[in-house]
C-alpha cells in the first residue's frame, strides 16, 4: 500500500496557525520531521504520519487540546487548498459537495477511499439528510474528523450562509472540550456514535455559493484534474520511499525489506524500480539523513546528540563520521561556520 499523503498547503496552514498560537517553529519541525521551506511548493505531498506528528506536537506546544477544531474555525479552507477553492467557486452547495468528493484525495488520502469509493455520501433517513464520512479507522486520528467537519460547519457560516449543520455524530469519545465543539458546530454533538456524520438542513442542496467568477471554476477544475492524475500515478518510486522513511528515520534500522513490504512489492522489485530511476535504496536513505541533519543543525536549540538521534544514529561518533563524509566538516565545525555566516 502506498503511503498516504496530505496536500502541502494544508500542512503549511497548520504549521503557521500553530506558530501564531505560540508554538515554537523549530520544535514543530523537529517533532514532525517536516522541513517548513519544503511546504512552499504547492504541489508537494507530505506523508500522512508526518502531519499527525505535527498536529499532536502543535497541540502540546500550544497547550490547546482543541487546536484541530480551532484550526478549522480560523483558517479558511480556500486559502490552503485547491479543493477549498473549488468548493467556493461552485454554483451550489450540492456542486461543492460533488467537487469535494471528486478531488478530496488531493487534500488528504485516507484509508478506505479511492477512485471507485467516495469518501462522503448523502443519505436520507426519514426526514433527515445525513452526510456520512466513509473514512476507515477514524479514531486513530480523530483530529482529522474535527478539522473536516469543522470546516464544513464554519465555511458556509464564514460566507454568510444560514447554518446547515443540525447535528453532529462522531465515533471518538468526548475529548473533554465541549465548549469548543459547541462554538464551532452550534449544534448537538453525539460522541461515541456508530459513524461520523452530519445531519444537514435539507435546503442545503440548492443553496448558492459562487464566491468566485464563473470562469474560475473551469480553470480550477482543470488544475485539480491534472493534480489528481499525477497523484494517482503515485509519482516516482523514490518519492514514495522517502515518504515512508521520513516519519521513522529516527529508528535507524529501517530496512529495504520493510519499505518494500509497505509498498506491496518484493525487495527485488523495489530494487529494479529504483535502479530504473538511477538510484538505490541506500542512496535515498543516506541523502535523506544528510538533508535533515543540515536542517536540524541550523537550529542552535537542537543539540548535536539530538540531531544524531533524529536522523537515526545511535552513536554520536557514527553520526560525526557520516557528517564529515557529507560535508567534509564535523557537526561542531559546521554549526560554528553557520553561526559566523548568520
Amino acid at each position: 500500500m502506498a503511503q498516504r499523503t496530505y496536500e502541502a498547503g494544508i500542512v503549511r496552514g497548520l504549521f503557521k496557525f500553530a506558530v501564531s498560537q505560540g508554538a515554537d517553529p523549530q520544535a514543530l519541525a523537529t517533532a514532525s520531521g517536516i522541513v517548513p521551506e519544503e511546504l512552499e511548493d504547492p504541489d508537494r505531498r507530505v506523508p500522512f504520519d508526518a502531519y499527525v506528528k505535527l498536529m499532536r506536537a502543535a497541540k502540546t506546544l500550544t497547550g490547546d487540546p482543541a487546536l484541530a477544531l480551532r484550526y478549522a474555525e480560523h483558517v479558511d479552507f480556500s486559502e490552503i487548498s485547491v479543493v477549498g477553492l473549488l468548493t467556493i467557486a461552485s454554483r451550489t452547495m450540492q456542486e461543492a459537495f460533488d467537487q469535494m468528493n471528486r478531488f478530496g484525495r488531493l487534500a488528504v488520502e485516507v484509508d478506505g477511499v479511492g477512485p471507485a469509493v467516495d469518501r462522503f455520501v448523502l443519505r436520507r433517513e426519514g426526514d433527515a439528510v445525513w452526510l456520512i464520512d466513509n473514512r476507515q479507522g477514524p479514531n486513530l486520528f480523530p483530529e482529522l474528523t474535527e478539522t473536516t467537519f469543522g470546516r464544513m460547519a464554519c465555511g458556509p457560516r464564514r460566507m454568510g450562509m444560514i447554518p446547515f449543520v443540525l447535528e453532529v455524530q462522531v465515533t471518538h469519545p468526548d475529548p473533554g472540550y465541549p465548549d469548543d465543539y459547541q462554538r464551532v458546530f452550534q449544534a448537538p454533538v453525539v460522541f461515541g456514535a456508530e459513524r461520523n456524520a452530519l445531519r444537514l438542513n435539507p435546503i442545503f442542496h440548492d443553496a448558492p455559493v459562487a464566491q468566485l467568477p464563473g470562469y474560475v471554476f473551469g480553470v480550477l477544475s482543470d488544475r485539480a484534474a491534472a493534480l489528481l492524475q499525477k497523484l494517482e500515478s503515485a509519482g516516482t518510486v523514490r518519492g514514495r520511499v522517502e515518504a515512508l522513511l521520513m516519519p521513522v528515520l529516527h529508528r535507524g534500522d529501517v530496512s529495504m525489506d520493510e519499505v518494500a513490504g509497505h509498498l506491496g512489492v518484493s525487495r527485488q522489485t523495489l530494487f529494479r524500480k529504483l535502479k530504473a530511476e538511477g538510484v538505490t535504496f541506500e542512496k535515498i536513505y543516506d541523502d535523506l539523513r544528510h538533508r535533515l541533519a543540515l536542517h536540524y543543525l541550523a537550529n542552535p536549540k537542537v543539540s548535536i546528540n539530538e540531531t544524531a538521534y533524529l536522523v537515526g544514529f545511535s552513536e554520536p561518533a557514527a553520526f560525526s563520521r557520516a557528517f564529515k563524509r557529507w560535508t567534509s566538516l564535523s557537526p561542531t565545525a559546521y554549526r560554528a561556520r553557520q553561526a559566523v555566516e548568520a
